[in-house]
């Protein structure tokens, strides 16, 4: 018992390491969309549902690189594991070029379609005008904003989280800095309103990109980017990424007729459930993606090493400090849920449902505690698959299904959110606990490895 103990507090330590620039970074990065959601509530609600509604397709350019990079961190971390630089830099240069090239068709998609985008959920006007002209910045941005997440993951899996703290972190706050600048129009800046938030934003994710692609490039480090066309390699990218793709995808998807359903019942309910969203992700989301990046890193080397039943121990030990982490977390947001939404939005309307959103997210943190580090253990290995799965019955059957069939067929109008939306937060836990204990996740992260080992002869 002493020596389990021992072994839990060790793992603590390194993912403590490990997680805290994770956090940081994260925390920055989630700051720079509350701050938007902040000034654009000063303009009014339909302006938090004009962005809201936009950054829904922002998801787009986020689930690609956030795909990618699933993919380049499993390799890389399984690569750097068993000592083998040359296949990690053909991995980290491949998923650049591969992210990059799926971000141009999205500023084409930007360009002409902008404004019906917004206005097929049914918004009204004046949150379609505004919404469509933010939604073709962030769209033009979205080669950068692949390349930037891509290359920070690819450095998260080398095991150096500090680097992509300081570039990422730099780069929301300059976000933050030209939100408020051109958003406001403080200063000598002229008030732009939401197009001044989507500059900031497209200016932000631009300046990321090239910084990242430096450090890979000419950073004094064994990294570097190499020409590659490794077929096997390639294959791999993919086969990881597409179904962490789909995976978040569905997540993302999902929450179209999601708001479409709260749409139905006015204007307010939609803001309402943004803010709340926003509250969740600020005080939640720098722990909870901390966490499973921290597990793809300790589980992705450790498989590299050849020790599968040290890194199931190892994704045990950040569960336990998941659920402790974010259990507080979940309590402060819980308590602290009308006092939280006071910061962002006075109208009364809005304040009744978005506290009870902010409470819905702070039952929900519970399961994330439980579904982030196994996600995050199972992509280590190469496993995106089974979140896939959780993700998708989750959106499907409990955000939609469950929804739908509450609040519109049965009448209990936005309380139905309520629960579709908890439940499906309860459905991700549980498929994924039963893929962690159940699935075959290390002989697959075994069998890529000896595939690229076989091709680059380590």
């Amino acid at each position: 018992m002493v020596r389990v103990a021992e072994q839990t507090r060790r793992i603590w330590r390194r993912a403590a390491s490990l997680g805290w620039p994770i956090a940081v970074q994260q925390f920055f990065n989630t700051l720079m969309r509350t701050v938007d959601i902040f000034v654009t509530g000063l303009f009014s609600p339909a302006a938090i549902a004009a962005v809201g509604i936009a950054d829904l397709y922002a998801q787009f350019p986020l689930r690609v690189g956030l795909s990618f990079g699933t993919g380049a961190i499993a390799l890389s971390s399984q690569d750097t594991g068993r000592g083998a630089t040359v296949s990690r830099n053909r991995v980290i240069s491949q998923a650049l070029v591969l992210g990059f090239l799926c971000g141009i068709p999205l500023v084409v998609v930007g360009y002409l379609f902008s404004r019906p985008l917004i206005g097929v959920l049914g918004a009204n006007a004046e949150v379609v005008r505004t919404g469509g002209r933010y939604l073709f910045i962030i769209f033009a941005a979205a080669p950068m904003r692949i390349v930037g997440l891509v290359g920070i993951r690819s450095l998260q899996g080398t095991g150096d989280t500090q680097t992509p703290m300081v570039l990422n972190s730099a780069a929301s706050v300059l976000n933050i800095l030209l939100t408020l600048t051109l958003g406001l129009g403080l200063w000598i800046a002229p008030a732009l309103g939401i197009v001044g938030v989507g500059i900031a934003t497209f200016t932000s994710r631009t300046a990321e990109a090239i910084s990242v692609v430096g450090v890979l490039a000419y950073a004094r480090n064994d990294i570097s980017l190499v020409w590659s066309r490794d077929a096997t390699i390639a294959r791999q990218l993919i086969a990881v990424s597409l179904p962490n793709f789909a995976e978040g995808m569905s997540t993302s998807l999902a929450r179209f007729p999601f708001n479409a359903i709260l749409l139905a019942f006015g204007t307010a309910p939609n803001a309402a459930y943004h803010v709340g969203r926003r509250i969740y992700q600020q005080l939640a989301a720098p722990f909870s993606r901390a966490l499973t990046t921290v597990t793809s890193i300790i589980v992705g080397q450790t498989l590299g090493e050849g020790k599968p039943t040290r890194a199931r121990r190892e994704a045990r030990a950040i569960l336990s400090l998941s659920l402790v982490v974010l259990g507080a977390v979940a309590a402060i947001l819980f308590v602290g849920a009308r006092r939280l939404v006071s910061l962002f939005e006075q109208d009364p309307e809005v304040v009744g449902y978005a506290v009870s959103f902010t409470r819905v997210f702070a039952v929900s943190v519970v399961f994330m505690a439980v579904f982030y580090p196994l996600s995050g253990a199972l992509r280590g290995a190469g496993d995106t698959r089974t979140p896939f799965y959780a993700r998708f019955l989750g959106s499907t059957v409990f955000l939609l299904g469950v929804s739908f069939a509450l609040s519109i067929v049965a009448g209990y109008q936005v309380v139905g959110a309520y629960v579709g939306l908890g439940l499906s937060f309860a459905c991700w836990a549980g498929v994924v606990a039963a893929g962690f204990v159940r699935g075959n996740w290390a002989d697959t992260a075994a069998a890529m490895i000896e595939e690229r080992s076989a091709v680059d002869g380590s």
